[in-house]
Order: C-alpha cells, then structure tokens, then sequence
C-alpha cells in the first residue's frame, strides 16, 4: 500500500471538536475555544436523547459559527451534523432531507454509519465524515471509505496509540479519534442491552445507559445472590488524554473529539477550555507534567465517572470500571437564583436570590441559552446598596461579571464535594 506523504505532526495544530446538544452548549463550545462543533437534529443521530436541534434552525447553527473565529487559528468554527444512525427503508427520504437541508445551510460535513446516508451525500454533493459506530480499525477500511466519498474516518474507539500511529502513515484521509467522554462497554456503542431491556435501542441513539446500574447475579440452585454494584462491571469510566494528549497530537491525528452531548454547560466549558491550553501549550513548548496533573484535576471537577486512559495503550482492565453508578465530579453546581438585569457599562449583574445564599469568593455559573457560561467568584457584593459578605434568601444582590450576561439567565453556585475531592 502506498504510504502518502504528510508535513511532520509538530507542524500542524488537530481540531478540537466539541459536542453540542442546544444552543446554550453550542454558545459555550465556541466561548471555550472549540475548533468545530457537532451536533444532530431530532432524526437520526446517536443521542436522540439530547435536546438536539430541529432542521430550521440549521441555517441560524451554521451562520453563528461561520461569523465566530475558532480560537487561536483564527477560521471559523466548523459544524458537523451527525446523521450516524443506521437508516430503515421508510427513512430515506427524510435522511435525504436532512441532507439537502443542511447543505442548504452551508453546514461543513455530515458525520454518517450507514452506507445509504453516505451515498445520499455524494449525490447532493455533500462532504461527509465516517462515524466511530463503522469500526475503522485499519487503512484498508480508510481506502474503501475514501473510494465511497469519505473525506475523514473516526476511528473505533478500540484502536491503539501504536495502531492509530500506522493507519496514519498508509492513509491520506483525515483521522478523528476520541480523547474525553463516556466510553460504552460495547464495541463501538453498539449494544442491544437498551433495546432488549427497554425497547430503545443504542443504535437509533435511544439508548438509556441500564449498563451504568447496579447488578444483583442470583444463583437459582443455591437460592443466593451476590451484589456487583461495587465493580459496575458493565460501566467503564470516562475516557481522559489529557495526561498524554502530546502524544496524541504526534501520532498526527487531524481532530480531537469530546463526548458528551447530552451533559451539562459547565463539563463543555471545562473540557474543550483544558484541551485547549493543553494543546495550545504543546506548540509553544510549554506543556509540563505539573500543567498535565492542573488540567486532570480541573477535568475532575465536572461530571465523570472516574478516568481512563481507553484502549490507547492496553486493553482496559477491571480498573477501568466506573465503581459507581452517578459521577465522579468533586464538584456540582446547585441553583440559587435568576438574572434580573445586567448594566453593560460596569459590567454588573443584578440577580435575585431564589434558593440558598452566595458570600465572598464564592464560585458560580451563570448560564443562559443565549449567553451560553459565564464563571467568575465573587469579589465583592451589594445588596441595598451597601456591601455585603453574604447574601440571603430573596435578596436582590449585584457584583460585576467578566462577560454579558441576560435577563432570566440561571444562576449556580458551584460547591466542593469533601467526599470525592479529598480522593
């Protein structure tokens, strides 16, 4: 096979691509420094389960982006609309409307499984990406691929650094891996204990994680049960690189992605804002261990079910399950009030106390569909006018905010969990 040329890895920066379920995650990728985004509409994509978005409001997705300049390469940002479920008879029609509409919208790329939705892009001559549901493992599987249209392959979740290091030098297509988020027990997300279980199945993106329980095995002759709740053995953890995403970047992976559409604001702007320091700080020479173990300990703020480094250096192990059912993260968030107004000019926020109280140097999120995460601490508080330590319930307090923020926009504070952070 022909190995195809490429300029050395240390000459070009990947793509971080981040995953976006509604327009407050997609305003907070592209705050936070992402790349390109990814996102489904409410037909055929692998998180049916997210808010997703609806085919009008492509062209709007698809403006927004293109005015944004993804930091720090200075393009736009890119968008990726995932239409990677597999597609029965009755639905080719509506895939190819999907299509042509997000054609129509200048939208950059489809991400597709099926061979059907592939074809479908080459005949509206639309750029489409091969999912990680297709298993890629190899750059036999990238030729076929490229002789169908394809123009980049996520690879499966399955592959190895070293592997991944030898498709990219048999293969001139672009090469997309994951580097955060859940991982699924099954081989590449496809599983059928959803469906068998629930009747939503994982492979028209229904599915509702039973996996992720607690499990009691009953022996019918002994009349005994024994509790695997302590393994999860069915839950792996989360997939994190970032103790070695300079690894990934020259192993010359063209795009970095992060699960996750269907979680929180908050784990959106954390991840894509560690990943790109870190690989910003990887060209510049100045990604160090003790930078490495900040960024891990920033990640294990938001949810997560504890991490792993994935296939990228061995097959996991028992140590790689989850070992609970919820989330890892050492800190969450917990309402307390709404956005009543904002003054541009000082840049103060003026908020209404609903639930709990703030005090000085307290953290908290603000967040809106429009105004997508905002993150400061409190420096100083006014309440009637006059400055406060602490604030109760039903005040009406201001302090200044290093963003705009909206009307009606929730407000978080963000509390250390004792429990896990001491860990």
């Amino acid at each position: 096979m022909t190995t195809h040329y490429r300029l050395p890895t240390n000459h070009r920066k990947p793509e971080l691509m981040a995953p976006a379920g509604d327009w407050t995650m997609l305003r907070t990728a592209v705050k936070a420094g992402a790349d390109a985004v990814y996102f489904g509409v409410d037909k055929l994509n692998m998180r049916a389960k997210a808010k997703n978005f609806s085919i009008e409001e492509l062209p709007e997705i698809s403006k927004f982006c293109r005015s944004k300049p993804a930091s720090p390469a200075g393009g736009k940002v890119k968008t990726y609309l995932t239409l990677n479920t597999i597609v029965f008879e009755d639905e080719l029609a509506e895939a190819e409307q999907i299509i042509k509409a997000a054609k129509k919208a200048k939208l950059d790329r489809i991400i597709c499984s099926d061979l059907a939705v592939a074809e479908l892009c080459n005949k509206n001559k639309m750029p489409f990406c091969i999912s990680t549901q297709s298993s890629i493992s190899n750059s036999l599987s990238a030729s076929v691929y490229k002789k169908l249209g394809a123009v980049r392959i996520v690879l499966a979740r399955e592959c190895s650094l070293d592997e991944i290091k030898k498709i990219r030098k048999n293969t001139d297509l672009e090469i997309e891996a994951f580097v955060h988020g859940a991982m699924c027990i099954a081989v590449s997300g496809r599983c059928f204990m959803s469906h068998h279980l629930f009747g939503q199945s994982a492979n028209r993106g229904e599915c509702i994680q039973p996996c992720r329980r607690e499990y009691e095995v009953y022996d019918t002759a002994a009349n005994k049960s024994l509790l695997i709740g302590d393994d999860y053995v069915l839950s792996p953890k989360d997939l994190c690189t970032i103790e070695f995403i300079d690894q990934l970047i020259e192993a010359g992976i063209d795009s970095f992605k992060i699960e996750g559409r269907k979680r929180a604001p908050e784990y959106v702007t954390k991840t894509v804002s560690v990943y790109r320091k870190a690989i910003d700080l990887h060209f510049k020479k100045k990604l160090t261990a003790e930078k490495k173990k900040e960024f891990l300990k920033e990640l294990e703020t938001v949810y997560n079910r504890g991490f792993s480094s994935g296939f990228y250096f061995d097959k996991p192990s028992s140590e790689d399950y989850a070992g609970v059912e919820g989330s890892k993260a050492t800190t969450r968030k917990v309402y307390v009030g709404k956005v009543l107004n904002y003054f541009k000019k000082p840049k103060v926020a003026h908020i209404l106390l609903e639930s709990g109280k703030l005090k000085l140097n307290d953290k908290i999120l603000i967040i809106g569909e429009t105004t997508g995460l905002v993150e400061t601490s409190l420096q100083k508080i006014i309440v009637n006018e006059k400055s406060v330590k602490a604030t109760s319930k039903s005040d009406e307090a201001s302090f200044i905010t290093p963003e705009l923020v909206r009307r009606n926009d929730k407000v978080y504070l963000v509390e250390n969990i004792p429990s896990l952070s001491k860990k």
